[in-house]
């Protein structure tokens, strides 16, 4: 039997067997917690809310020492995450909606834009660091009436302790570890305080915290002095290589500093909360190898220069619910700021133009980044408070979203070359080779409402609608300041750039249908059709002049300039149940279609990534999870998931002019099974304190690079991470020794380009296609303190 058949085997019969074996297990005295969730914009138990959904509590957080959007995946049955490190915006997928290949997501601040992201109730993106949670709540499924705009998949919340006014309290926490690939030690530190100011009344709450990641990846190929050093010198005479070449050790460095203050209000009518989010990160490199390119190490990069990036995100909040009696109603006010700036290795994507880089022996290019983003959200929301059989939610939603950004290439030593040998007419001292500069600005206008109807005690109806209306506007100019300069005599110091503005808009409706029937106090089943949808746009690219000019062209076709919605609707038929007091077992089938799919592509004029629209697809899946108390102090949970996604029509130049994919194909970036175990167990010490064991396991199965594994697309290899701790606790202290990646598996988990980049270019090997892996084993000593006065 094949590896993979006997571990799904094995998957299924532990399933099976936990279940009957929980048949008879005695009955616990109230073991299983009520898990509040307000997903549904009402607070109720995650057992009696007829959606798909799995909330993952501050304690569950703290005990996995869960820290970002990766190690949630791993949790939620269905949710992926390509794992590219801290460098890169990792793209986040729900139940295999997703056709981009997987390929670092350079200069992205949305996560692939399928699934939404809140902190609170403020729609924004950010792989926010999982301090003084109260809870993460994941919706699995389309949620466009609720939630709107990029939760065609689903929606991640984040839910963080709010200020309390009855007493103060603080924690404090801190984490020492290693990494198996790295030469240095990491650490974590921070702290968390509530401070009552008037007793029940006002109340503030802030936190703090500090990363500083040793980093594991090594660049062993930089150069010294771009333009002048060659990078491939001889590697079989060492004086050569060390003239030529430089190294950083552990270069994937993180720096990052993240915080909140929060001041709340409450009385019998009103709650009122103003926040402040604070995200500053610092990567000093991408968490990628060229193993099969340039035959480094496993932890070893080929790129010529180092890749840093920073991005800072900041967050001010103002979320209000006041109390009418008949509903409530809510206001939920959002600004965010977010700057980014970067450099990246852009050798090998000139090289593949063939303008005659390629002719020179020294060549090696880089390109630096700027980006920032201002975003302005407000939603108007009322919800029903009466116990009749009608309920409603009714509401309006308001965004704005400002972006800048420039993007500049440079050549180093090229200008020199091309008045030596290619009949250049004088120097370009900055080395400018290309320069980008966009403006952009889009606007959505929603209006909501669900209406609810219990025709039973145990029987409701829900249907919802949304409607939306978005506006884009897109200003981009780009100018060639080297060919300017060096070959038609333009000014040494010109950018001359040609800039094109555009604008789109379109408006459109979608609907929501749920169901469910309490069969009992402890079992309830629902039936979900529901829609989502992702907004259009244009692309980035200023539109071709007619006709083309010979040589180098930047550009966009009449085709390529704007890209349409695309939409899913969901079928779920899904079961929440509960087992006496210490067995919960939540399950769900769906079928998703999705239409008018937006594509990743390229231009015919300069190869610049732009979305376009092409296709229909299809996901079928199943999700289960399940939480088992054994005894009072022993527990074991558990989710998996099954998810088949393909292409339901054949897409035309899906890859590039004449390579497309086909019906059937499956789609990329999703594994086909997904599966976590864990164990608890918790020993009472005499002096009142417990030792805790804990034990998890996540696996996935292969997952595709491109649709159907085309033009050149791969399958990565499945695999298996374990964690485990031990941990000393009483009621103020919290003492963790543990080791993640216990087995130090190594695995990829995404890769750029494809392996028909793998080769020469004239007189260099390329290096465009590398891959990324799972963080090494890391093993540390973790504490939290907390005080209550």
């Amino acid at each position: 039997m094949h590896k993979k058949d006997r571990f799904q085997l094995s998957v299924l019969s532990a399933a099976i067997a936990s279940t009957l074996i929980s048949g008879y297990a005695t009955a616990q005295d109230s073991i299983l917690e009520e898990v509040i969730v307000t997903a549904t914009r009402r607070s109720a138990s995650l057992q009696d809310i007829p959606i798909n959904i799995t909330s993952l509590s501050g304690k569950i957080i703290e005990r996995d020492r869960l820290t970002d959007l990766v190690d949630i995946a791993r949790m939620v049955p269905g949710m992926t995450v390509v794992d590219q490190g801290p460098r890169d915006s990792n793209t986040l997928t729900v139940r295999g909606l997703n056709v981009s290949s997987i390929s670092a997501n350079d200069g992205s601040n949305n996560g692939g834009n399928t699934v939404g992201t809140y902190i609170g109730e403020i729609p924004l993106y950010i792989d926010f660091k999982l301090n003084d949670m109260d809870r993460v709540e994941v919706l699995m499924g389309p949620q466009g009436t609720l939630y709107g705009a990029g939760t065609m998949g689903g929606a991640v919340l984040y839910m963080p302790n709010r200020p309390q006014a009855d007493q103060l309290t603080y924690q404090v926490r801190g984490d020492v570890y290693d990494l198996s690939e790295s030469s240095d030690v990491g650490y974590e530190g921070g702290g968390t305080i509530n401070v009552p100011i008037i007793k029940d009344t006002l109340a503030f709450r802030a936190s703090v915290d500090y990363l500083n990641d040793p980093g594991f990846i090594d660049y062993n190929y930089l150069v010294r002095e771009a333009g002048v050093s060659n990078p491939q010198p001889n590697f079989s005479d060492p004086a050569d290589v060390s003239a030529n070449l430089t190294q950083e050790k552990d270069a994937n460095t993180e720096e990052t500093w993240s915080g909140r203050a929060a001041l709340r209000y409450t009385d019998d009518q009103l709650d009122g909360t103003l926040s402040y989010y604070y995200q500053d990160q610092d990567i000093g490199a991408r968490q990628v190898n060229h193993q099969a390119a340039f035959g480094t190490g496993e932890y070893e990069s080929a790129h010529r220069f180092l890749e840093p990036n920073s991005r800072k995100n900041e967050l001010f909040a103002l979320e209000v619910v006041m109390d009418l009696g008949f509903a409530a109603l809510t206001s939920a006010t959002g600004y965010s700021e977010y700057t980014e700036k970067g450099q990246r290795d852009q050798t090998d994507l000139l090289l593949t133009f063939e303008y005659g880089y390629e002719l020179f022996p020294s060549f090696s290019a880089y390109t630096r980044e700027d980006a920032d983003e201002d975003t302005f959200t407000q939603e108007l929301r009322l919800v029903s408070a009466s116990d009749g059989p009608f309920n409603w939610i009714i509401g309006g939603f308001y965004y704005d979203y400002e972006s800048n950004s420039l993007s500049q290439e440079f050549t180093p030593g090229f200008d020199q070359f091309a008045i030596d040998e290619l009949g250049g007419v004088q120097l370009r001292p900055d080395s400018l080779e290309y320069y980008e500069e966009l403006h952009g600005n889009q606007k959505e206008t929603a209006a909501f409402g669900e209406l609810g109807y219990d025709i039973t005690d145990a029987w409701q109806v829900t249907v919802g609608a949304r409607w939306f209306k978005y506006e884009s506007k897109v200003t981009t100019g780009f100018a060639l300041p080297l060919l300017d300069t060096v070959f038609d005599g333009a000014p040494q110091d010109s950018i001359d750039v040609n800039s094109e503005s555009s604008d789109v808009d379109d408006d459109d409706v979608i609907y929501k249908f749920n169901t469910s029937y309490s069969f009992s106090d402890d079992v309830m089943a629902y039936l979900t059709v529901s829609e989502g949808y992702r907004l259009g746009g244009l692309n980035s690219v200023p539109p071709c002049l007619q006709p083309l000019e010979p040589g180098q062209n930047v550009c966009a076709l009449p085709d390529e300039t704007t890209y349409e919605p695309d939409k899913t609707t969901n079928y779920e038929l899904g079961v929440h149940s509960q087992f006496g007091d210490s067995l919960r077992l939540n399950g769900s089938v769906y079928y998703i279609e999705w239409d008018d799919v937006q594509l990743d592509s390229i231009t015919q004029n300069g190869d610049i990534p732009i979305l376009s629209n092409g296709g229909a697809a299809k996901s079928t899946g199943i999700e289960l999870s399940t939480q088992y108390y054994v005894m009072t102090n022993f527990s074991l949970s558990g989710a998996f998931a099954w998810t088949d996604a393909e292409l339901t029509q054949d897409v035309d130049n899906l890859f590039a002019p004449g390579v497309g994919a086909f019906d059937g194909d499956r789609l990329p970036g999703t594994p086909e099974y997904q599966a976590y175990v864990a164990a608890h167990y918790e020993i009472p010490l005499s002096d009142g304190s417990d030792l805790a064991f804990d034990w998890s396991m996540s696996y996935q199965s292969d997952v595709l690079t491109k649709v159907g594994e085309r033009d050149f697309g791969q399958s990565l290899s499945n695999f298996y991470l374990n964690n485990v701790s031990a941990t000393w606790l009483n009621d103020a202290w919290r003492v963790s020794l543990y080791a993640d990646n216990v087995f130090d598996e190594f695995a990829q988990t995404g890769v750029r380009a494809d392996t028909s980049f793998i080769g020469d270019s004239g007189l260099f090997t390329m290096r465009r296609y590398y891959e990324n892996m799972v963080r090494p084993r890391q093993v540390g000593l973790k504490f939290i303190y907390n005080f209550e006065g």
